[in-house]
């Protein structure tokens, strides 16, 4: 793998004063609509100008994620989708280049046992997988997701292939009752982040934001000390504890009391632009 080289410029990425930072997208960087602040985006870039490797740490795959960098304006060397499964890295020139990036390191799982240990638990629950190449299929209900690329199956048609994350939707109950269940379950050989509704997200055991941010930090050979992560979701927990230590581990204002416990520093929601309060503080 050909790495960015080194840089000496004062700001320039590599440089004493750059950042690595990695911005979760749902309730960090984006509404719940989807939407963008334009005092957001203006600090996203401003931070990029300024010499910071400014770059996504996301749930969402990369069809749902290469949109927000669109929108933002930027092109980092990396980017983290499915929740750190799925690492892609910006090579246009490549043949496979999917808008630009190419699929630099894919962690997949077998799906079958976990969904069958699952099952019986939610029978009338909603799921998805996705497979390494971006495609996904879906039980009927899923309607709340983006399912472009994806096709509708029976339940058994969920299984057989290895998969890099596994989503299951529980319209029947709330957020205390579902957490409540999937602690029941015994969920051993994976990782899991129960959303804010009754939605729950799987990864491969051990994968999660904060191993594949190390994975690039290391790549790019970014100090732990220049390392700014912001998020906040359940899933964003352990890519908070590791840059909190030594770095900036900042949590938005909405976040629950679980997720802001977790912080180094919390600022404003992100209805109120709270992101670009951590950002423009960036040198």
């Amino acid at each position: 793998m050909t790495l960015d080289a080194p840089l000496t410029t004062p700001g320039a990425p590599g440089s004493a004063d750059s950042w690595l930072v990695a911005l979760d997208i749902d309730g960090t960087l984006a509404h719940e609509d989807g939407s963008i602040s334009p005092a957001v985006v203006a600090s996203v870039r401003a931070a990029e100008a300024r010499g910071h490797r400014v770059m996504l740490a996301t749930g969402r795959s990369w069809g749902a994620t290469h949109i927000i960098l669109t929108a933002l304006g930027i092109t980092p060397r990396y980017v983290v989708c499915a929740n750190g499964a799925m690492i892609m890295r910006h090579d246009p020139d490549a043949p496979d280049a999917d808008h630009g990036y190419v699929r630099d390191a894919v962690e997949t799982f077998d799906p079958d046992e976990v969904l069958r240990i699952i099952r019986p638990h939610l029978s009338d629950g909603r799921y998805l997988v996705e497979y390494p190449d971006g495609f996904r299929r879906y039980t009927r209900g899923m309607t709340e997701w983006d399912l472009e690329n994806a096709e509708e199956v029976e339940f058994e048609r969920l299984m057989g292939l290895p998969v890099i994350r596994v989503v299951v939707v529980s319209p029947e109950h709330d957020e205390a009752q579902f957490s409540e269940i999937v602690s029941a379950m015994g969920l051993h050989q994976v990782a899991y982040a129960v959303g804010w509704t009754a939605w729950m997200d799987i990864a491969p055991l051990g994968i999660n934001k904060s191993t594949a941010l190390e994975s690039v930090r290391e790549w790019l050979g970014v100090p732990t000390d220049r390392v700014m992560v912001a998020g906040d979701g359940r899933n964003d927990l352990e890519m908070l504890a590791w840059a909190r230590d030594r770095g900036r581990a900042v949590v938005m204002g909405q976040a629950s009391p679980e997720v802001r416990a977790a912080a180094g520093e919390i600022v404003p929601s992100v209805y109120e632009d709270g992101l670009s309060v951590a950002l423009d503080s960036l040198p």
